[in-house]
């Protein structure tokens, strides 16, 4: 999920107002049209998705012809509203974000906020509205609510919902603001876009809702009736396909005009009056037509025609969730592609074509969850693109289109347990992304995906036991993500990318011994993190990264001896874990990294002589159980599982409870044991290794100590167990990457 940051930086510091003369608010005669925006939207942008809507609804809206030219408190009412105020569409580059902020503020009639939970917590949000206060225009303030409840900060124990800014709140200001409520229940986001343009207009809602009513119905009658006679025309012209031969270049040409209209305008038309069943309709009688023409008597140039709008259809019909039907559409699309082909079986364009439609359809058995139709057309897919690359060895969308179907090919096969021939798919993508971003360097898409290549293999890599392979390729992601970040230190993905990369590298140096490089990597994880926090509060996404980075941290401290330093992180991701879980109780990610926390503070007491972590592991325990039901395959989910048995042992043992120290290390022991004996994964062979030695099955760890110790695996918690049970330590093979180095801070990392 894409993650941004607020674009309000600076508001909190405004530039100075400007005087009465000059600012149209000043002057009680002042009209919307003496204004360059009709409204200024202020919003978190964890909510930027309802921003973008209501902007185009706003600015897309045309007032009902009844009402325009009628005179209210706003003036005459225009035919369109005008001008909306969003920063991401409206701010040009500068660095000096304050200043526009705040004439945009100055320069616009009415500010709309977006109410959420997480606008409630932005302060950027909040400095908006008391601005917007401060130039005496507080009643023309309007309140779009998208989530949360309304004043639920004065109710105890539900200050988390609270929806509105501290300044729109009740006894903030003498007026209460304009609601619009869009959530499911309420007024719907349809009635609370009339609501607002109702206020924007100062008209009464119900006269503007009769008027919409109103043309709506003229609009669907006329529309409705429009698809009907394009359908009943398409249909006689199906018919007529196979009456009048002798016409069918002209028919022809008459059907596939209408059914670029159909799947162009009345399309559009059809979805803005929400009349999907007539647009499904409209979709089945167009496959009828091209499945009543033969494909071998009409021009080429027709052929591209039915190609494309299959292929339109086909994702019409995957955006209303029709699989089935998209499948059909798709594989129409493709059969026609392959006809073009088989015609000039040298053209670049059309082998390429034909590879784009079989991509398609591999996609949409992909989501059907038939892994073999979805490989076999991946893997055509990318056969006639090797062979068009070949051909033109030096076209780029040829190239980029070869590496998704590779990369979608190395997708199935992994999900199907096949990693070796994944990992061979992934070389030969990671091979042209090197080549793609070597010809166009400063194209940062291009470098991103060469990260995301090497990113593939090293996860691969980290699975077969290849320790060194992995940190390699991790390392370069690391290395490029810093350069991307570098180049553009305000972008906050590049910043949070970054310190995904950090942590993934730290993490995995840590498996080799490389302690010092490892706690240097996921603390500047920890530190990005948390300045894209302090930066804005209230993006959920930063704070999960700080929370989920820092219980790692907690980790490779506690391991290192630094136990108070372990007990403050392990703690303070605890607490925002629980926090976050709260707010979003369907998040299965959140629950998994909040028993992680629970596991990590359960060892960390323990470490300090606190025996009192039942609580904790009980609660990791209950969700793991709950997150094995669902996945049962899950190998991450499994090894968690381990972790929280062994440290419930631990905790048993320390309390000299014999019986049940074995009992949970039995119970850890076989949550991994089959994942681990399959394979050479090093996390899941030190968990099984761990439990085995806890429970005195010195042979039976035997097989897994050698193993990690042939791929260069060590860590200080491991050798000590191996130590604790009289075995002498195996020396683990030297690795050439795992340097234990600790790189000198990047100055380029900073949030600006």
């Amino acid at each position: 999920m894409p993650k941004e940051a607020p674009l309000h930086a600076d508001v909190h510091n405004p530039a100075p107002e400007s005087s009465p003369a000059t600012n149209p608010a000043h002057d009680g005669q002042a009209r919307p049209q003496d204004f360059k925006y009709r409204a200024f939207i202020s919003y978190s942008h964890q909510d930027e998705r309802w921003a973008r809507w209501l902007q185009t609804a706003l600015e897309t809206y045309r007032v009902p012809s009844r009402l325009v030219g009628t005179r209210t408190a706003a003036g005459l009412i225009p035919r369109r509203l005008g001008t909306i105020f969003r920063d991401r569409s409206d701010l040009p580059s500068s660095a000096d974000l304050s200043a526009q902020v705040s004439e945009a503020l100055r320069n616009t009639a009415n500010l709309i906020v977006i109410c959420s939970a997480n606008a409630s917590g932005s302060r950027w949000v909040n400095e908006e509205i008391r601005l917007f206060q401060r130039l005496g225009r507080a009643d023309r303030i309007f309140a779009l609510i998208v989530g949360g409840e309304p004043n639920a900060s004065a109710l105890a124990g539900r200050e988390a919902q609270e929806c509105f800014p501290p300044a729109l709140r009740a006894g903030a200001d003498s007026r209460e603001p304009i609601a619009a409520d869009a959530r499911e229940g309420k007024d719907g986001r349809s009635n609370a876009r009339l609501k607002i343009i109702a206020g924007l207009l100062d008209l009464d809602l119900n006269a503007l809702k009769q008027r919409e009513q109103m043309r709506r119905l003229r609009r669907m009658t006329a529309v409705t009736a429009l698809a009907l006679l394009v359908t009943l025309t398409t249909s006689i012209l199906a018919v007529d396909a196979f009456i009048a031969r002798r016409e069918a270049e002209r028919r022809q040409k008459q059907a596939e005009n209408l059914v670029d209209f159909m799947l162009g305008d009345l399309n559009d038309k059809l979805r803005e009056v929400q009349r999907l069943d007539i647009l499904a309709t409209v979709h089945d009688h167009a496959m009828e037509y091209f499945r009543s023409l033969p494909v071998t008597d009409v021009t080429d140039q027709t052929l591209a025609q039915r190609v494309k709008a299959l292929d339109e259809i086909g994702s019409v019909r995957a955006d209303l969730g029709q699989l089935p039907a998209a499948v059909e559409s798709y594989a129409a699309a493709a059969a026609l592609a392959a006809e073009l082909r088989r015609r000039r079986p040298d053209d670049v364009p059309r082998i390429a074509g034909y590879a784009q439609s079989l991509n398609w359809l591999g996609n949409a058995y992909w989501f059907q969850g038939d892994l073999q139709h979805a490989l076999d057309n991946f893997r055509e897919s990318s056969a006639l693109l090797e062979r068009a690359s070949a051909l033109r060895p030096q076209d780029t969308e040829l190239a980029v289109q070869l590496v998704s179907a590779r990369t979608n090919s190395g997708r199935v096969l992994e999900a199907e347990g096949d990693p070796a021939a994944a990992k061979l798919l992934y070389e030969k993508v990671l091979a042209a992304s090197v080549t793609l971003a070597a010809r166009d360097p400063g194209n940062a898409r291009r470098q991103i995906e060469l990260a995301d290549a090497y990113d593939s293999l090293g996860k691969i890599a980290l699975e077969q036991g290849q320790l060194e392979q992995a940190i390699t390729a991790y390392r370069d992601v690391q290395r490029i993500k810093a350069s991307v970040a570098s180049a553009d230190q305000r972008n906050r993905d590049a910043q949070e990318n970054l310190l995904i990369s950090d942590a993934i590298l730290g993490r995995t140096l840590a498996l080799c011994g490389a302690e010092r490089a490892a706690l240097h990597y996921v603390g500047e994880a920890v530190r990005l993190a948390r300045a894209l926090v302090a930066y804005d509060p209230a993006q959920a996404p930063w704070r999960e990264d700080a929370a989920d980075y820092g219980r790692v941290l907690a980790e490779l401290k506690r391991r290192a001896g630094s136990l108070d330093e372990a007990n403050q992180l392990a703690a303070e991701a605890l607490r925002v874990l629980r926090q976050l879980s709260a707010a979003d109780a369907t998040n299965a990610s959140l629950q998994r990294e909040l028993a992680a926390a629970q596991v990590e503070m359960a060892r960390v007491q323990l470490s300090r002589g606190d025996v009192a972590g039942d609580p904790l592991l009980e609660e990791a325990s209950t969700t793991l159980a709950r997150l094995r039901g669902a996945h049962p395959a899950d190998r991450a989910l499994r090894l968690l599982e381990s972790h929280a048995w062994l440290a419930r042992g631990d905790l048993e043992a320390a309390r000299q409870q014999g019986d049940a120290a074995r009992f949970a290390w039995e119970k850890a022991r076989d949550a991994v044991a089959p994942a681990a004996a399959a394979g050479r994964d090093p996390n899941l062979l030190a968990a099984w290794a761990g439990s085995l030695l806890r429970l005195g099955q010195l042979p039976d760890a035997g097989p897994p100590l050698a193993a990690l110790s042939s791929m260069g695996y060590q860590t200080r918690e491991l050798t000590a167990l191996v130590g604790a049970k009289g075995l002498p330590a195996a020396p683990a093979a030297p690795l050439a990457q795992c340097v234990d180095d600790a790189p000198s801070a990047d100055p380029a990392r900073k949030v600006q």
